[in-house]
């Protein structure tokens, strides 16, 4: 594999970036600290999280036993390490937090371009190849720029890039089941989403009795656990997907809590 072959998906996270960044630049100093719907989490604390963990991806790159000691210090503490993150950041400004989040984001994207595209990554779950870590930078801006959206009552457009958002929450299936303490599935399931374009987007045989149907909106919106299922047009068929969508997360660390239902 070539270094060029990652440059699409790289392009992809820079677009998802300055959609994001879009965002930040209109905001202000006092709609830092609006509360978001995550739980405990305002608008800059949501930042400052992608801000660490870029630099954490970064550090997984360029020095991955250094990335392995430090991140086993950070999860000995508890499971709660993001909120911990979170809190030990909450004296930056919003300023200041442009000034960390900017230049991160553009050496990890320069990082990307510079290893080895076959190399495999630590991370705080399993370990990663460096496709799927982009796609797990790109899906978490996605999913955080959400909470910050709907905090300040943004529409954002869909666009083609949810198909990299969907893809990493499929694949994540496995780590699902296991995080949340149950046995892995056998059954397939078929996932069949309507993309942003009208073309279909589609996952898994054919002909499996199990399926996940919608558009890929709503599947990425329960997938990074931004929307409750009951709260989107989402279809699950079967035993095995019932039980899969109600615990989807596409991302590393212990199972999520999910969202309550309601409107945002």
């Amino acid at each position: 594999m070539m270094a060029s072959d990652l440059t699409p998906l790289r392009d992809d996270l820079v677009a998802e970036s300055e959609a994001l960044f879009t965002i930040l630049d209109d905001i202000t100093p006092a709609q830092w600290f609006l509360p978001t719907p995550s739980p405990g989490w305002t608008i800059a604390d949501q930042v400052s999280h992608l801000a660490y963990f870029d630099d954490a991806t970064l550090l997984s790159l360029v020095d991955p036993d250094r990335f392995r000691r430090e991140a086993a210090e950070l999860t000995s503490a508890g499971a709660d390490f993001a909120d911990r993150v979170a809190a030990d950041h909450r004296g930056l400004t919003g300023e200041q937090l442009l000034d960390w989040f900017g230049p991160s984001r553009k050496a990890l994207v320069t990082g990307y371009a510079d290893v080895d595209p076959t190399a495999r990554l630590p991370w705080y779950g399993p370990d990663m190849g460096v496709a799927s870590s982009i796609t797990a930078r790109l899906m978490e801006t996605w999913a955080h720029a959400q909470d910050i959206a709907d905090t300040l009552g943004v529409r954002r457009e869909a666009t083609g890039r949810l198909r990299h958002v969907a893809y990493i929450g499929i694949r994540a299936l496995p780590y699902t089941f296991r995080v949340n303490g149950l046995a892995v599935p056998d059954d397939p399931i078929r996932v069949e989403l309507a993309g942003p374009d009208g073309e279909t987007w589609s996952w898994g045989p054919a002909g499996a009795p199990d399926r996940v149907t919608g558009t890929a909106l709503d599947f990425c919106l329960v997938v990074t656990q931004r929307r409750h299922r009951d709260d989107t047009g989402l279809t699950a068929t079967g035993d095995t997907a019932e039980a899969w969508i109600a615990i989807a997360q596409a991302f590393a660390g212990p199972a999520g809590p999910g969202r309550e239902r309601g409107p945002r």
